[in-house]
């Protein structure tokens, strides 16, 4: 059995969905498919997703949402016209936003969750409805069905154990089952959503609970690429890579695949294939546990921005019991993570994503502390952009850090961070967001275009 999912710009037009038919249709074993809310068409399009986040708030705030309803409406209508797709699922559509508008919802979060959920909801209706009526049985599965339950987080859902015992019963259907990504259940049986894009994350969670023999990923790229197109031209493919090296390459900015989505695939050692639905037989990328050894030293470099880094100065510090303790209590009582703590002796830097800070709450954060900890000097930084530099050659390799720092230096460009993870397959750089592009470029310049 394999899982399949498809990303929005998979999903965003009729003419997108017969290839995705098709691609079900070439391999009996894709018996389970995941798919995401309609995506752009072109650049100058709206994702689905966002139009439901507008509609939202609109409800919210008491203001007029009929025409982004409309405009909502209008896009599965279009599709199912370009399919012609003769069932009632349109009114079925209909009916759910009738019924959503009618809803009373304990909080402006769930609200805000329950119409993102919509976008996928909707769509896996309509694709298993086009899947039968083109001679390919189907049926559409909602997650609560399929016992995809998770913990009560609106938009930072996390599954809960018992959920992969309960999907395993997917396994015993003939029909190809079109499951909505990007959200489950709580124990109260409300609708709470995943991080944005977080239909990778269903599909993997998934593909566990079923067992799978593969979690194939399409997208709209033949693979996963060594560096940023926008950044390198013709950047190299990358045909495989573990586990452990796409999670870093995630999390610093490779969009093709959510970061969070592989460790229910890793934990059950399903394979990852990221592939394209517009060229469905090409290489693509895979994601295992282990792969061959290459002469490759980096497998990619990603890098990303937004980030802010707080710099705090205190004689002694390494002599402070407690220091990290009360540190960290400010940032839970604030309710603000922590991405990374690099630190020297009597100094410590704290990197964090700049989107948690309002005015007043940076203003609180500074503030305690600098008096709290009782520390000699508090600053931050505010436009910092992490590059990391992730392969499993570095781990037998000499002189990789003193390579890349070389390239770096040589353009101009001053690091304000770096450390390595422990397991040796990252080296990450903190520097100043306007060099972001120059730096990657002449990273990879040293790496792959010796």
């Amino acid at each position: 059995m394999k899982v399949v999912k498809f990303g929005g710009s998979s999903l965003a037009s009729g003419k997108q969905l017969e290839k995705v038919m098709n691609i079900i249709k070439a391999d009996s074993d894709r018996r389970i498919v995941i798919v995401s809310a309609p995506g752009k068409r072109n650049a100058d399009d709206s994702k689905v997703t966002d139009q439901l986040i507008a509609f939202a708030k609109a409800v919210i705030a008491g203001d007029p949402y009929e025409s982004i309803q409309a405009s909502i409406l209008s896009r599965y209508q279009e599709i199912a016209d370009e399919l012609n797709i003769q069932s009632d699922v349109m009114e079925k559509i209909h009916t759910h936003f009738r019924k959503l508008l009618a809803t009373s919802f304990r909080s402006p979060a769930l609200l805000e969750d329950a119409f993102k959920a919509s976008g996928e909801d909707n769509h896996a209706k309509l694709i298993a409805a086009y899947f039968n009526e083109s001679g390919l049985p189907a049926r559409y599965v909602s997650p609560k069905e399929a016992g995809i339950y998770v913990t009560s987080q609106p938009g930072n859902a996390s599954i809960l154990p018992e959920s992969y015992n309960y999907l395993f019963h997917l396994r015993d259907n003939e029909e190809v089952l079109v499951i909505p990504g990007f959200f489950g259940y709580n124990e109260n049986e409300e609708i709470i959503t995943f991080s944005r894009g977080g239909s990778d994350i269903t599909g993997a969670i998934v593909a566990n609970g079923v067992k799978a023999e593969l979690y194939e990923n399409f997208t709209d790229v033949d693979a996963i690429y060594a560096a940023n197109p926008n950044h390198i031209d013709n950047p190299e493919k990358i045909y495989h890579l573990t586990y452990s090296e796409m999670r870093e390459l995630s999390y610093s900015g490779f969009s093709v695949f959510h970061d969070e989505a592989l460790q229910p695939a890793f934990s059950a050692s399903v394979p990852v294939h990221v592939k394209n639905t517009n060229r469905p037989d090409g290489k693509g990328t895979l994601i295992t546990r282990t792969r061959p050894k290459t002469n490759r030293i980096l497998s990619g470099i990603a890098s990303s921005s937004g980030f802010a880094s707080i710099h705090i100065t205190k004689y002694l510090m390494n002599r402070e019991v407690g220091f990290i303790r009360k540190l960290a209590q400010i940032f839970e009582e604030l309710g603000l993570s922590i991405e990374h703590i690099p630190s020297g002796v009597d100094d410590m830097t704290i990197v964090m994503r700049r989107n948690q800070l309002t005015p007043g709450k940076q203003a609180a954060l500074l503030y305690r502390l600098q008096n709290e900890l009782k520390a000699d000097d508090v600053h931050m930084e505010a436009n910092l952009c992490l590059i990391m530099l992730v392969g499993e050659g570095m781990v037998a390799s000499v002189g990789t850090t003193a390579r890349a720092t070389q390239a770096l230096a040589d353009a101009g460009i001053n690091l304000n961070m770096i450390t390595q993870g422990s397991s040796e397959i990252s080296i990450m750089f903190g520097i100043e967001e306007e060099k972001e592009a120059t730096a990657v470029k002449v990273i990879y310049d040293a790496f792959f275009n010796e």
